[in-house]
């Protein structure tokens, strides 16, 4: 029995077959690849538009950005470290056991998503300089994976394999990671690539930089210097290699005692002295040395150019030092001549002004020229070496200078600002960039807004904050009196220990 002409089964069209098909393909594909993306972008860290800070509140830790909002709410034991401020990535660490040292680690994003799910541990390469002032390598992260230590970027894209024992910093030294396996160390920069591979028992820093070279130690325990190329300035052959050098010219030790020899290993410098405290810049060769406690300067015949008199001895430029005697510093030449009395706390060169700031017990600033005139006097809150100025606080008064000490309008420094501070008959408010008082002349003290729009305000020995439009959000209710310096981000104000860089509510 024949069926219908609407039953009868219809021919194929291959055509639209193979477009269904294809069509269908690509769907899945595009799928997978979104997939695959959010995936992608869900593991790594984001260059944010905002700005990123740790956050203390009722004895625990999280993330608040510019404006003093919650990214991360306070709910750790441990700090949240922000490896970038402006990146969203924050390493937390928790179940810490104190008695055998052992803790967890993992990394959010702002959503307070976990990123880098792939390791057992994520943390920030620290490092610190001579002043122990904090830092971090800028976008890298060291992993853990199976008990072994890699680095990745920020993106979460790997740069060393997880193959190390350890991974540490080089005191100092910026884009100078160091590696260990098997009891040996060698060194990557930040992008993964060796420098020196793991064939050393230790290696340190010569000088400030990688440029420099490094101390490395041979498994006999004898020191030499290599450089970033590999190649050696001085074989291990030494017992101590310090890190005085300059114009060729190294101290070593042997058999307990110091001398100064050139870069082929001639000795040029072995007695006279205790001990070489640095190389002389100055073009004529010398060294500032250290006998029966006391610090002064030689040639390198063994010429006495300043007797061993001083506490201290720092060459500030060629032939100029700024020297310590009886708890006071001054400037004295060469020829042991003195520039500037001994009367100071401290005394700071800059080589960018060429000009020196002392300290007196005020802690007031005397800001002198290259011929050790006093420009200037006030208490000294910055020095900006990139945009030649520095800012002095005068009879109450905050006032910026350029290098040639000249006086400049704050709203040529400060040109982000929408709010700047006024002082009026010994009270301080606030004024835009027109001279209109935005903020009354009400309080005690106050500081400029910072980089977010915030600004500190002082009323009855308290602390408190304003918005770039001058608005309280915080009314002054902290005693900073011991804090170093005042900052606020919304409500939350720095914490004391500036290396820290966190803000509170306590």
């Amino acid at each position: 029995m024949s069926r219908g002409r609407r039953y009868e089964e219809p021919k194929l069209n291959l055509k639209k077959v193979f477009a269904v098909i294809l069509a269908f393909v690509v769907i899945i594909m595009s799928v997978f690849i979104i997939k695959g993306i959010f995936e992608k972008e869900s593991n790594k860290g984001q260059i944010a538009s905002k700005t990123y800070f740790a956050a203390f509140e009722n004895n625990k830790w999280g993330v608040i950005d510019e404006n003093g909002d919650f990214v991360i709410d306070p709910s750790y034991e441990e700090m949240v470290i922000i490896p970038d401020n402006k990146t969203d990535i924050f390493l937390c660490t928790y179940d810490v056991n104190y008695d055998t040292g052992e803790y967890s680690t993992k990394a959010l994003n702002h959503d307070n998503q976990e990123i880098f799910t792939d390791y057992s541990k994520v943390e920030a390469i620290s490092n610190h300089d001579e002043n122990d002032n904090l830092w971090y390598e800028q976008n890298v992260l060291k992993v853990q994976k199976d008990g072994k230590w890699g680095i990745i970027d920020f993106e979460g894209k790997i740069l060393l394999d997880t193959q190390y024992d350890n991974i540490e910093t080089i005191p100092g030294l910026e884009n100078v990671i160091l590696i260990q396996k098997d009891g040996k160390y060698g060194v990557v920069d930040k992008e993964g690539r060796v420098i020196l591979d793991t064939n050393y028992k230790s290696i340190t820093n010569l000088g400030k930089n990688s440029i420099d070279g490094y101390i490395v130690q041979d498994d006999t325990g004898l020191y030499g210097i290599v450089d970033s190329s590999k190649k050696v300035i001085l074989p291990n052959q030494y017992q101590e290699i310090e890190k005085v050098y300059g114009n060729n010219l190294y101290v070593v030790s042997q058999d307990g005692s110091q001398k100064v020899i050139r870069g082929n290993g001639e000795e040029v410098l072995t007695q006279g002295f205790e001990e070489i405290e640095a190389i002389l810049k100055t073009e004529n060769e010398g060294v500032i040395y250290i006998l029966n406690g006391k610090y002064g300067v030689m040639n390198l015949t063994g010429e006495v150019l300043i007797d061993a008199q001083y506490d201290a001895l720092v060459e500030a430029k060629p032939n100029i030092f700024i020297a310590t005697k009886d708890g006071k510093q001054g400037i004295v030449d060469i020829e042991n001549q003195e520039k500037v009395p001994f009367q100071y706390s401290s005394i700071i060169y800059n080589e960018t002004g060429d000009i020196y700031v002392a300290e007196d017990e005020s802690f007031h600033s005397h800001i002198m020229n290259s011929n050790y005139d006093v420009q200037l006097t006030g208490i000294l809150i910055e020095m900006n070496t990139d945009k030649g100025y520095f800012e002095l606080r005068q009879d109450d008064t905050y006032k910026y200078y350029n290098f040639r000490f000249e006086e400049r309008d704050k709203k040529e420094i400060l040109t982000n600002n929408t709010l700047y501070l006024d002082k009026k008959d010994n009270k301080y408010g606030f004024v835009d960039k027109n001279g209109n008082v935005v903020v009354e002349y009400v309080y005690d003290d106050a500081t400029e807004q910072n980089a977010y729009g915030f600004a500190a305000i002082k009323k009855d020995g308290k602390w408190g904050a304003i918005n770039n439009k001058g608005e309280v959000v915080q009314e002054p209710i902290y005693t900073l009196d011991d804090y170093l310096l005042i900052d606020f981000i919304g409500k939350w104000h720095l914490g004391k220990d500036l290396n820290m860089n966190y803000y509170n509510k306590e």
